[in-house]
């Protein structure tokens, strides 16, 4: 079964309700309908359901069944408030917290938030600050994680080979505690995607072969990853030739349980990560899918503002099923 079908399984008749803000959008409205034909999500819009519904109707899509929630006529509303103002501790008054939710971001992730939906999806047309900032003020990472991620899924082939990259989109330069926390998000994720986790956490250097800060830094991020997620098996640092090709790792760290076996890869900083998942993606001739964003108590999905009608699909298919993803 493809990785496709599998995620589709797993959703199937769980009712997962998913947020769209963006909801006069032409791409959100084709994938909306879909998925709602197709019964694998509960999708929300948000928005003036007359300007959504002209869309529909000039767009050539049939809306019938799908919730449209407007901020300024939601029933709600003075109960998400004050849910916002109390959750953002002084730092937004009553006044101005009616003001912010009327932004559909905010909107959508307060319903999140308040369990009114389970995850949501924008991007389409928002900035990814836009997009996250609602989600890192309200609700906020995960216990034991200190800033979210955003990993890939490499596909390729019949065979559906498929491995993880993380973190290829976010954090810069995390530090060793910063790197441990997306190495134990990036194998969760990859549970999620039925991918055994053995996550090699990458360097130029295999069990000390070099020295330097950055090697360093990788294998404090190993020893604190494992001790953080003794469910999971991590080890670094080591090269990428160590971690995926097992008569290397055999010559080079014969006794680690992770290397030549590697499925997840944690790279230490963004720029390797970058390059690393567009080189595999366009020498190697694998589908990347994603970023999907870790680390969240919730999950909130960052579209590309380049995406098609099939990215919108697939990414709301991914979140619900961080949506109901167990750890």
């Amino acid at each position: 079964m493809e990785l496709g079908e599998i995620l589709k399984s797993k959703i199937s008749g769980k009712d997962v309700k998913i947020v769209f803000p963006e909801a006069t959008d032409a791409r959100i409205l084709g994938a909306v309908v879909r998925l709602h034909s197709e019964e694998l999500i509960v999708p929300v819009l948000v928005g003036n359901p007359d300007e959504v519904k002209k869309a529909a109707k000039d767009y050539g899509f049939d809306l019938s069944g799908i919730d449209i929630i407007d901020p300024e006529t939601y029933e709600e509303f003075d109960a998400m408030v004050e849910a916002f103002v109390e959750r953002r501790k002084g730092k937004a008054t009553e006044e101005q917290a009616r003001e912010i939710l009327k932004n559909g971001n905010y909107f959508g992730t307060m319903l999140v938030y308040m369990d009114k939906a389970d995850g949501m999806v924008s991007g389409a047309i928002h900035s990814t600050g836009d997009t996250v900032r609602p989600a890192l003020q309200i609700i906020k990472t995960r216990p034991g994680v200190s800033r979210t991620s955003g990993a890939f899924i490499m596909l390729r082939g019949r065979s559906q080979e498929k491995y993880l990259f993380s973190d290829c989109a976010i954090n810069v330069n995390p530090n060793a505690q910063e790197l441990a926390e997306i190495a134990v998000e990036s194998a969760r994720t990859a549970k999620m995607f039925d991918i055994e986790p053995k996550v090699a956490l990458l360097s130029f250097s295999s069990h000390g072969s070099a020295k330097a800060p950055e090697v360093d830094k990788v294998a404090e991020a190993a020893k604190l990853a494992q001790e953080m997620a003794p469910q999971f098996e991590f080890d670094g640092d080591l090269q990428f030739d160590a971690a995926f090709v097992k008569s290397v790792a055999d010559q080079k760290v014969p006794d680690s349980k992770v290397a030549g076996e590697a499925t997840v890869f944690v790279f230490p900083e963004l720029q390797s990560g970058n390059i690393g998942y567009k080189i595999a993606q366009r020498f190697g001739g694998f589908e990347a899918v994603g970023p999907i964003l870790q680390g969240l108590n919730k999950p909130v999905s960052d579209l590309s503002r380049g995406c098609n009608e099939e990215d919108v699909y697939k990414t709301a298919i991914i979140t619900a099923n961080q949506a109901i993803m167990e750890d």
